[in-house]
Order: C-alpha cells, then structure tokens, then sequence
C-alpha cells in the first residue's frame, strides 16, 4: 500500500492525486480538405490513449482535465518526383489545434499546434485501408505528442 501526497507518476505521466477525471470534447474538422470521420477518429483515439495510459476516468463534463481543439490541416503533398515530372513519393500531414486546460493547476494550461505526416509512394492510392493505417499512425503521434506536452511535461 503506498500513500503520501503529492503527484503521481503512470506511464511518465506526472498527475496531481486531486486530479481524477479528463475530458475529451469533440475536435472540428476546420481543415480546408475535409476528409469525413477523421474527427470521430481522432477525439477517439486521444480518448483510448489517455484512458491506456492514466488511472483517471473520462466523463462529458466538468473534468479535471480538458482537452478541445479542433484539426486545422489535412492535405496531402508530393515530396519526390520521377524524372518524368510525377510524384514519386507523397506525403499526407495532418495538424491539430489543441486548448489543454488543467483545473487544478491552471499554470499547466496551454494551447499548441501538433502535426505528424505519413509518406507513401507516388503510384499509390491512398484510400481504404491504406488510408486508415496512415492515419492510425499519424494520430498516434500526434496523441502521444499531446499526451507528453500536458501530462508527462515534454
């Protein structure tokens, strides 16, 4: 049995004992190239993360911790070309603005862009599933960005 006062520590996460509850309110898709679902995806994935990886609970409203913001990029880029003028490799980023609010510890707030990409080659389509596995790979850069930024202080 351990007690005392003071943080504690989860997954490098450094957690005031008074914080119990977060928050998670649905992210906008604001970006100019609207790609439908990804905000479900992502409110949900930063959802799962935070629950995997802390012992506190997520609740609608009134959290201890507050996580809003809304994706403000999602475009898709040629990085390389062929000698015939093509993409030979492209690039997907997508970038999300994130408001963090702790309610115990308001110095801790803060609000900060993050962004991941996933390359991919020039002849591929990215649609379905590859789709689905490049952004599954992005967001969880992205929420583990978020996660270190406002709970493991990175």
């Amino acid at each position: 049995m351990m007690s005392g006062c003071g943080s504690y520590s989860f997954s490098n996460a450094s957690i005031g004992q008074d914080i119990k509850t977060f928050q998670v309110n649905y992210f906008q898709n604001n970006s100019p190239n609207v790609q439908p679902g990804i905000d479900r995806d992502f409110t949900l994935k930063l959802q799962d993360l935070l629950l995997n990886q802390t012992s506190l609970d997520l609740v609608t409203n009134n959290g201890d911790l507050l996580y809003e913001g809304e994706i403000v990029e999602y475009y898709t880029a040629p990085i390389t070309a062929t000698s015939e003028s093509t993409a030979a490799q492209n690039r997907l980023t997508v970038g999300v603005n994130v408001r963090f609010y702790d309610t115990k510890a308001p110095d801790n707030d803060f609000e900060q862009r993050f962004s991941f990409y996933y390359d991919y080659p020039g002849t591929t389509q990215l649609i379905g599933s590859n789709l689905d596995s490049a952004l599954d790979e992005i967001f969880e850069r992205i929420t583990q960005d978020i996660f270190n930024k406002s709970l493991a202080k990175w």
